[in-house]
């Protein structure tokens, strides 16, 4: 939700239109995470004194629309700055409308002394707003952020002798905010330099230099403290000219931490690329810092500080993290970001199954001597092994993985398994014990309600279990250990691939903690028998594409659809009917089969489509008593099924899909893959973009 893009040049000639390409390029690569609105903000014309003046511009709608905008300006394309902040966002609407004014970044007052940019929610702001207004500030948008540009104004007007630097006018502004945000900010006081902060929300700096570097560790110094005492959720909102004006000196004793240069040369040319994640800074470096939570960044004349801010009376949970962050080295190819042949990225990722599959087994999977070894696993595996239970905590598709495999993580480990979402199990304030294990599953490693429910349980002494696709995220760097999917970027808002290697990873998971039951040896040479044959499987799937295309068709004119399965095909339905409800727009359940008579009978007639999966397995039968009493409704039923059911299905069925068969723990990815094909094809068939679905987000930052 929501993307950031900053980039400040220093000692680098570049002109204004660079700037410009280089910020739209920028949020052309955030696009994928869904937005409604998009704004850069620049320097303009120079004014009496030969100081820059901001120029914000911004807009509803794509960046496209932004770009024609930025086409039209009047400003002199060709000025050269050798040292220049250009920022850059797309906004997903929380707090008001999509409308110009609402766009970010958000402006302090007419002269945009101050631009913000933000992602995530100030759940105080409010109490901000209500104080800013009695002291006299207006308020012309309806955004949570406009409290944020405001307070800093407020900060720099009260500090009257101008003590303040712009990094700690940064940190008095971020003590005071309550939620999940990250921050890039401009300001007319402080040309060429920025800050920015992060707490819950994701926020990583690229780093591009002319010379070697001299140093890959950042310092962090310690900033101010952050008060619990004033706050029911545990930051200060107490405003008064008075503590503010205290806090400034509590500050004092801490603005001796000089700015380290980054280069032996002072001249050294450097270009900094601030982002939400790594697709919109591949292209331009691999050299990243991942800031973490309470940070508050700094950079000015090629020379960077990072100061982490304090919860007072907390202690921080990993001690190293709270002295330095690592200049690290990405591994992502700008080729893997390109649509390349196909039409829409969801096409594109969900053919791309095959090798995602194949990925994310590769290096863990011995097909010859029957075991799995996931090697972010294997320092926990005794801890894990004696576990009380094994909690599985994630949200939507990812949710849904771990119901395809609940049956088989019981059956292979011996261990009670819980399913949660995420943002139900906070709000019930679930008990957790030490000798619990927490695993968090995460598309993009950033879910805010799973982040939140990850520090929940890992403060109350859980093992810690990361299982997430994007390396370096939130979730990656604050679990104990975990696993990489490696199912490469996903783009499309609508999981697809990620989903199939979700699935596969805790296949893996359960064979690695079944290696020394002899019980178990030839159901875990079973299933790694099936996983060798998958990828070939998913390819014949695929080929039934233009059969799918033309049951979308027929469906074009529909107002609901269900999908129906029990034991392991329940999960295929949750995640089919997800997916139709993300793209189509059409209402979609997902319906146990074992429950059909306890309620969704009543909406069976002939009128309603719905699509059952029936697979021979330890279900069909009870599935196939399921299809009868459809049929006997006058439903006209369109099922998934195996080669081995179709003789039996065939007199029931409205029409039959048929896909591969293989051992069934492995039997969902074979079955979600119709489901995917025909949400993709409904949805283009009726006139939605496939990519970016409305009102939805690829990843999920705010509660």
């Amino acid at each position: 939700m929501c993307g950031i893009f900053a980039y400040l040049n220093h000692c680098v000639p570049v002109t204004r239109e660079r700037i410009i390409e280089l910020l739209l390029r920028g949020l052309e690569r955030l696009e994928y995470r869904g937005y409604d609105s998009a704004g850069i903000g620049i320097d303009g014309d120079f004014d009496d004194q030969g100081v820059p003046q901001a120029t914000l511009l911004k807009s509803p709608g794509k960046v496209a629309k932004l770009k024609a905008l930025t086409e039209a300006c009047s400003l002199n394309m060709n000025q050269i700055f050798n040292s220049h902040l250009g920022i850059a966002h797309t906004r997903w609407a929380t707090h008001g409308e999509p409308s110009d004014l609402n766009s970010h970044p958000i402006p302090s007052n007419e002269k945009c002394e101050f631009s913000v940019v933000h992602n995530g929610i100030i759940t105080n702001y409010r109490e901000l707003k209500t104080f800013l207004e009695s002291k006299g500030y207006i308020f012309i948008t309806q955004t949570d952020t406009e409290v944020i540009a405001k307070l800093f104004q407020f900060i720099y007007d009260l500090d009257k002798a101008k003590e303040l630097n712009f990094r700690e006018l940064c940190e008095q502004v971020v003590c005071q905010l309550d939620g999940a945000f990250a921050l890039v900010i401009k300001s007319l006081h402080f040309t060429s330099e920025v800050v920015a902060a992060r707490r819950g929300s994701p926020l990583l700096v690229g780093i591009k230099s002319s010379s070697k570097l001299k140093t890959n560790i950042i310092p962090v110094a310690e900033g101010c403290v952050i008060s619990r005492a004033n706050s029911s959720r545990g930051y200060n909102t107490g405003f008064s000219s008075a503590n503010l004006s205290s806090s400034f000196s509590e500050l004092g004793s801490l603005s001796s931490f000089s700015n380290l240069n980054l280069c032996e040369n002072e001249h050294c040319e450097l270009e900094f690329f601030l982002a939400s994640d790594a697709s919109a800074i591949v292209e331009h470096t691999r050299r990243v810092i991942y800031l973490e939570d309470n940070d508050v960044l700094h950079i000015v004349n090629g020379q960077i500080a990072i100061h982490r801010l304090k919860l007072a009376g907390s202690n921080p949970t990993d001690p190293a993290k709270a002295t330095y962050r690592e200049i690290a080295h990405i591994e992502l190819k700008i080729q893997e970001l390109m649509r390349g042949n196909y039409d829409h990225y969801m096409q594109k990722e969900i053919f791309e199954q095959p090798d995602s599959l194949l990925n994310t087994m590769r290096g863990r999977v011995n097909f010859d001597k029957h075991f799995c070894v996931l090697g972010g696993l294997r320092q926990e595996m005794e801890t894990m092994q004696r576990a009380r239970r094994l909690i599985f905590i994630a949200c939507g598709t990812s949710y849904h993985s771990t119901l395809a495999t609940r049956a088989f993580l019981e059956e292979m480990t011996r261990i009670p398994v819980d399913i949660e979402l995420a943002s139900d199990f906070m709000d019930r304030h679930t008990p957790i014990f030490r000798d619990d294990v927490c695993f968090f599953i995460s598309q993009s490693g950033e879910t805010a309600d799973t982040l939140n429910t990850l520090r929940y349980c890992k403060g109350r002494g859980a093992l810690i279990v990361g299982i997430v696709n994007t390396v370096g995220s939130s979730i990656s760097r604050e679990s104990h250990c975990g696993v990489h999917l490696n199912a490469g970027p996903e783009i499309g808002v609508a999981s697809t691939k990620a989903y199939t290697s979700q699935i596969i990873a805790l296949v893996m998971f359960a064979l690695m903690m079944a290696s020394d039951k002899v019980s178990m040896i030839q159901r875990s040479k079973e299933v790694i028998s099936g996983l060798q044959e998958l990828p070939d499987k998913v390819k014949e799937v695929l080929k039934i594409d233009q059969e799918i295309k033309q049951i979308a068709k027929e469906l074009i004119d529909e107002k609901s659809l269900l999908v129906m399965g029990r034991g392991y095909q329940y999960a295929t339905c949750l995640e089919g009917a997800l997916k139709i409800k993300e793209l189509t727009y059409i209402h979609s359940e997902g319906i146990l089969s074992g429950e059909l008579k306890h309620g969704p009978l009543a909406l069976i007639d002939e009128n309603m489509p719905v699509i059952m999966i029936l697979i021979k397995d330890a279900t069909f039968t009870k599935s196939q008593n399921a299809l009868e009493q459809v049929r006997a409704r006058h439903g006209k039923p369109i099922v998934i099924c195996t080669p081995e059911c179709e003789d039996i299905v065939e007199k029931y069925a409205f029409k039959t899909i048929i896909v591969p068969s293989t051992t069934d723990c492995l039997q969902p990815i074979l079955t979600i893959i119709p489901l995917q094909l025909l949400s993709y094809h409904l949805a283009l068939a009726k006139g939605y973009n496939v990519d970016f679905p409305r009102n939805l987000a690829k990843s999920v930052t705010v509660e």
